[in-house]
């Protein structure tokens, strides 16, 4: 890799060509470098120092659970040491978040949201175009409806099915004064709206929800703030087969979209990053295109046009056609090699921060086209912070960022992903650090378990991992999440979120089961594709999710106790043969998703797991397994020789898997390839591995890879 010099900083030649000659808008380059090293000469010490407190703070509470090693913990105690050390820190005096200038699909309006790694420009695009989804396709070419097209000409009675599924939708959420959806006939929308059923003329029970129509005689509706668009024609093929000629009902569905440069991505020098930088630079320019081919034809993608209708009043009405989107950077852990000080890596988030803004600068340039942020904010998604000062470092980093880009405070909104337990503990303190950018919190099951297991690592054996969503700690972190927000004044401000729905092709499942998301006060939920987005949209037709919040406003908050109490198991004895399975069910996951990212640089996919179900897999759910078994050799319910016995069980398992695949490279029967090594490694130095994170193993055996590939 080739550097240039610029102020006292060395950069990767490739990215600050990008910059210099792409990203830059409104400062020059020597300006921009001058700042850049400034900020790095402050931030630097300071983001080393809070990684060392993180060492610090959990050598203290091995220390403390290695004193009691076999004895029943009492929680009591447990909350005491913790806040004698200053993990756990008093909850500030009762406050309000103040942000401003946030855009309503965050602030105001409910609704489902994607997470897509920003790195593949085909699926960010797929992803920022996923705001409008069509209901019957979603339903026809999914399990939603039971059964599967009989070929791959048009199914007739699978499209009757879908048709009369989404008309009963339509009766429960926006149901007529009379008669049903499934018999209007004609429908005359202008001022006012008039549907026409075999016993006569009607209307809507709630005139509010008649939002709009257009000259060709689409129907816009408005239910809980998302739109619901009857698209009219009755010369294609479906509205032909309809009284009313409605050819396809199209929902407002993803209404946010997380553009990711941290877990699903995996980026590991500058080469790479450049690749995540330009995509995100072609997002908020809104020039992003990729070319591809599907079926023989050569497609191109690109961001999706506004739509526009009439209001009843006859005023013409532009709406998003696009996402609002936010990007995910990364932590404050990992450093990277395309931008060097004093000779040594830098901080990735703090590259991120910088970067990733001033692309977005691009964004709020803008007065007319294709739009991101209509209030003039930028987004950014901070994962993986451990507790307020964390956060506050982050509000400081940010600031710094505005300063040297000269933008406005507090332009830059922030997320906090509550993924950490230190984070879980003082999420109120987390939050009044941002205050003043805080406009996302979201809780993470896998990243969250993932930290639990490696925070009470000497606590004692954890429960088996298909126990851990019934155990106390999880409850209260999920309620306590949603409790602490709305205390916090998110409500009408800022998303509550909840996490990702992991089986992309059972949508019948995903129906019947994330509904319960709005229902617990969150007004989004992570979705794993665009067409699970229009399902899920269904949901917040549903559920006001604003009066739901507002009856929790009133109940009894989780309990922090049971908050910290860690999931583990005393005097309980598993059967060897549970234990070999849950091996096989951990070995076999973690393989399958780091050969792709190791030898591919895939860093999310469908991966299936040890009874080929494909699950959504990015780096949390590695987290998660290879701390499941870090703990148990730690506390003898297995051995090293039993977990490197399952993992050269399951290669050729997972090698079968990926047969289909030009590009993929066996692990058996050698077991010498960097990728086994590295999965082997994740779990067998677990125990060490920083917060048990999975990136610095995970770089290191990408970078060899990367760098035999160029020999």
């Amino acid at each position: 890799m080739s550097y240039v010099k610029r102020a006292d900083i060395e950069v990767a030649a490739e990215l600050a060509a990008l910059i210099e000659d792409e990203i830059l808008l409104g400062i020059t380059p020597d300006a921009f470098w001058t700042g850049y090293s400034a900020l790095l000469k402050e931030l630097v010490p300071q983001n080393r120092a809070l990684l060392a407190k993180r060492q610090s703070l959990q050598a203290e509470i091995d220390a403390w659970y290695q004193s009691r090693k076999g004895t029943t913990i009492d929680p009591e105690a447990a909350m005491a040491h913790l806040r004698e050390i200053g993990y756990l820190q008093e909850a500030p005096q009762p406050f309000d978040i103040k942000v401003q200038n946030v855009d309503p699909e965050i602030a105001t309006t409910a609704g489902p949201q994607l997470v897509v790694p920003v790195m593949n420009a085909r699926f960010a695009l797929n992803a920022a175009n996923a705001r409008w989804g069509s209901l019957y396709d979603a339903l026809y070419g999914t399990d939603a409806i039971e059964g599967s097209p009989t070929s791959a000409a048009y199914d007739a009675e699978r499209g009757a099915k879908v048709v009369a599924w989404a008309r009963a939708h339509l009766d429960a959420v926006a149901p007529l004064a009379q008669g049903s959806w499934a018999d209007v006939q004609k429908i005359s929308a202008q001022e006012t709206l008039t549907l026409t059923l075999s016993s006569g003329a009607t209307t809507l029970a709630n005139p509010q929800h008649y939002a709009g129509y257009r000259a060709n005689g689409d129907l816009l509706l408005r239910v809980n703030g998302l739109l619901i668009e009857i698209k009219i024609d009755p010369n294609s093929p479906i509205g032909a087969s309809d009284p009313a000629g409605i050819s396809d009902v199209r929902l407002e569905s993803a209404l946010t979209a997380i553009q990711d440069c941290e877990d699903s991505v995996a980026a590991v020098d500058a080469e790479d990053k450049c690749v995540v930088y330009a995509n995100w630079l072609g997002l908020m320019r809104g020039d992003l295109t990729e070319r591809f081919e599907k079926n023989g034809t050569t497609l191109t993608r690109q961001l999706n046009s506004d739509i526009s209708y009439l209001s009843p009043e006859g005023k013409e009405q532009v709406h998003p056609g696009r996402a609002l989107m936010l990007v995910r950077n990364v932590g404050h852990l990992m450093t990277n090699n395309a931008i060097l000080w004093n000779g040594e890596e830098t901080p990735e988030g703090i590259m991120d921060a910088v970067i990733t803004v001033a692309c977005a600068m691009h964004d709020l340039a803008k007065t007319t086209g294709l739009r991101n942020s209509r209030r003039g904010s930028v987004y950014v998604v901070k994962p993986k912070m451990h507790g307020p000062e964390e956060a506050a470092f982050s509000n400081r980093l940010y600031g710094r960022v505005e300063d040297m880009l000269g933008l406005p405070r507090d332009t830059v909104k922030l997320g906090i992903m509550d993924e950490e337990r230190r984070t879980s503990a003082n999420l109120a303190a987390c939050i009044e650090a941002v205050k003043t950018r805080c406009v996302f919190i979201n809780t993470g099951f896998l990243d969250r378990t993932g930290d639990e297991i490696h925070t009470m690592m000497q606590a004692g054996p954890v429960i088996p991992r298909s126990e851990m969503a019934a155990s106390a700690w999880l409850g209260a972190y999920e309620n306590g999440n949603v409790d602490t927000g709305l205390a916090a004044g998110l409500k009408g401000q800022a998303q509550i979120g909840k996490g990702m729905w992991a089986r992309p092709d059972d949508m019948a499942d995903m129906l019947q089961a994330k509904i319960t998301h709005p229902q617990a006060g969150a007004n989004t939920a992570w979705v794993p594709s665009p067409t699970a987005a229009t399902l899920h949209a269904t949901h917040y037709h549903k559920v006001a999710v604003s009066d739901v919040q507002n009856s929790l406003l009133t109940r009894k908050p989780a309990a922090l106790k049971d908050l910290l109490t860690p999931p583990v198991m005393f005097g309980r004895n598993l059967s060897q043969a549970d234990v070999t399975r849950e091996l096989e069910n951990a070995c076999q996951s973690i393989l399958g998703y780091v050969v792709r990212w190791v030898d591919q640089g895939i860093g999310c996919s469908k991966v299936p797991d040890i009874d080929d179900v494909a699950l959504m897999e990015d780096r949390a759910t590695l987290r998660i397994s290879a701390q499941y078994l870090a703990n148990w050799i730690t506390h003898g319910i297995c051995t090293t020789e039993q977990v490197e016995a399952a993992f050269r069980r399951m290669a050729p398992k997972v090698d079968a898997q990926n047969a289909h695949d030009p590009a993929y490279r066996r692990m058996a029967p050698s077991f010498d390839g960097e990728a086994f090594k590295a999965a082997q490694a994740l779990v067998l130095e677990g125990v060490s591995q920083p917060s048990g994170y999975t990136e610095p193993l995970l770089y290191q055996a990408r970078l060899r890879v990367k760098q035999m590939a160029r020999r």
